[in-house]
């Protein structure tokens, strides 16, 4: 008996443990480095920068640029060409007075080695290409950085508000509960009547429905803001380390700021816009090679000749190129001139657009601000204060249910309300600050 005790011990232990390193493996990022399970928005962030798919598909694509700026500073291999030629057939002879062996017979050899200069700045345009490429790709690297930094404070918030929705109509659930308990005491004695009684518990199960509803939401947040963190197998389990009211209430002071920024010299830094600019820089070193493809390439090429018995041994030199008559590559250069155009006109949109988001920004920031505080210092308190006074003055007989369940709904639209406000307040310092590009130093070291 004692022998099969330690036995199941040892089995339970090593349930146990599987089951642990099976939780930890679900919460490992690519990778390989496991995600804590509650965390703050700091920690998130870090998270998803680290691990994020969009954004290491972005890194690849720098990874691609620099391969491209290599390609384009390699000059072109020379090219060898040998043959013989001359070799008689049937009853032809060969030999000469220097013999018949291989090298003495009258066969005509020649290895020649050639090589190609591109002239006409063909290689300055290519090369010039390929670093707009990869300051575009650098660029829009740091731009998905800043998007996915705005996403992550939004799913965190999004996260944040649903597990408070879901509180406070738990929390008036349970309150009228007790008001429940309370009014069939009072039901029994005659004070009020079975109607009365039956409408609070029919309030108290309408808020514990919409609680559940609201539990639902919480889950597919928080399973939202996994799938930005990178975690291999979401399942909604993380915890928040911070509250609704910590996301609103800690905006950076450079942000605050920010609500004065000059807007047209903050966006000419952004990293979309700058993007933009290395597009328009890249299109237009294609459409300078494309002219300059027009200029034909000269091969230079040196040969040496082996022909037995008068002049065994000769070397020749010469030069060869594509003679301009026919294509003068218009269709490329037409098709790389309204390249070159449309990306100038979108450079100017994106321009445009970054202005106006930065300018929407500070404004939505600062009435979403203004809006939290107001909910924060002022509604809340006085929708607490109220139902508190009538919930006390019901039980003693001094409010009809009327009362309660007004002041009850009341207060629980205020809080709802406050905790939207508080969501909408740490979304608009997000936004801000991605219309700002205020996002961390990059991860990603340049190459």
């Amino acid at each position: 008996m004692e022998l099969n005790r330690i036995t199941i011990h040892w089995i339970l232990l090593g349930v146990i443990l599987t089951s642990t390193r099976l939780a930890t493996a679900e919460n490992q990022s690519p990778a390989g480095e496991p995600i804590a399970s509650a965390l703050s928005l700091a920690d998130a962030r870090r998270a998803a920068f680290r691990n994020n798919w969009d954004l290491l598909a972005a890194k690849s694509d720098v990874d691609l640029a620099t391969a491209q700026r290599v390609v384009a500073r390699e000059f072109p291999n020379p090219s060898l060409a040998l043959g013989t030629t001359k070799i008689g057939v049937g009853n032809q002879p060969n030999g000469t007075t220097m013999g018949n062996s291989l090298w003495d017979r009258s066969y005509d050899t020649v290895a020649a080695v050639g090589q190609l200069i591109e002239i006409g700045g063909k290689r300055t345009a290519r090369a010039t290409s390929a670093s707009a490429g990869w300051r575009g790709a650098e660029a829009r690297l740091a731009d998905a950085r800043r998007l996915l930094d705005q996403a992550v404070t939004q799913a965190y918030a999004a996260t944040a508000l649903a597990e408070r929705n879901q509180q406070v109509l738990a929390d008036s659930a349970a309150s009228l509960r007790r008001e429940a308990t309370i009014a069939a005491v009072r039901e029994r004695t005659g004070d009020i009547s079975l109607a009365d009684k039956s409408q609070i518990e029919i309030a108290a199960e309408r808020l514990e429905l919409d609680a559940r509803s609201a539990e639902a939401s919480a889950h597919n947040a928080c399973v939202a803001l996994e799938v930005l963190l990178g975690m291999k197998q979401p399942r909604g389990q993380l915890s928040l380390a911070e509250s609704l009211e910590q996301l609103s209430d800690r905006p950076e002071a450079a942000i605050l700021d920010a609500t004065n920024a000059n807007a047209f010299a903050v966006a000419a830094n952004r990293p979309d816009v700058l993007a933009a600019e290395a597009a328009r820089s890249k299109l237009e070193a294609d459409l300078r090679l494309q002219k300059a493809m027009r200029v034909p390439d000269p091969t230079f090429f040196g040969q040496y000749e082996h022909q037995p018995p008068d002049q065994p041994n000769t070397v020749g030199f010469g030069v060869s190129f594509p003679l301009p008559l026919w294509n003068h590559n218009r269709g490329a250069i037409s098709a790389a001139q309204a390249m070159a155009e449309q990306a100038a006109v979108q450079a100017q949109k994106v321009g445009a657009q970054a202005v106006a988001d930065i300018l929407t920004a500070q404004t939505s920031f600062s009435a979403a601000r203004t809006r939290w505080q107001q909910y924060r210092d002022e509604l809340a308190p006085k929708s607490r204060q109220i139902r508190e006074t009538v919930v006390f003055a019901y039980e003693n007989g001094g409010a009809s249910l009327l009362d309660l369940l007004l002041a009850q709904r009341n207060d629980n639209e205020v809080r709802l309300a406050a905790a939207q406000a508080a969501a909408d307040s740490a979304n608009a310092a997000a936004a801000l600050q991605a219309a700002l590009a205020m996002t961390p130093s990059p991860l990603f070291a340049k190459p």
